[in-house]
């Protein structure tokens, strides 16, 4: 709890001090077509990504296979879909590097390591 109330203080502050100094670097308008251009392209990748994890978990459930690996990667691309529809470049950086698959491999130890630790306390029952 204290790391979300942490994230949701310092990554606005983050955000606007790189907004401000982007918009007095590179202007105003510049800025703000990075953001919508972002914003765009992020949305369409969303889409894509978020369409082929709903597919291989369908695939996995079909196979009659447990969807862990596949619901951890629909996460991400949630996740990622949602960090890059909101403005700001910090945002932006994660929510590209959840989309794709070689940059996302990166953090999802430490959601297994999350999940695991939960399990272990007993807040969160797998059934």
């Amino acid at each position: 709890m204290k790391w979300l109330v942490l994230i949701l203080i310092v990554v606005p502050v983050i955000e606007i001090g790189i907004l401000l100094w982007a918009g007095n670097t590179l202007g105003v308008l510049p800025t703000i077509l990075i953001i919508l251009g972002t914003g765009i392209l992020g949305a369409f990748l969303a889409k894509m990504q978020g369409l082929k994890a709903i597919r291989d978990v369908q695939m996995q459930m079909k196979n009659l296979q447990a969807p862990g690996d596949a619901m951890v990667n629909a996460l991400f691309v949630f996740a990622g879909g949602i960090m890059l529809l909101s403005p700001g470049f910090v945002t932006d950086i994660f929510g590209f590097l959840f989309l794709f698959s070689p940059t996302r491999q990166l953090f999802k130890p430490i959601v297994y390591k999350w999940i695991r630790s939960k399990m272990k306390k007993g807040q969160l029952i797998v059934m």
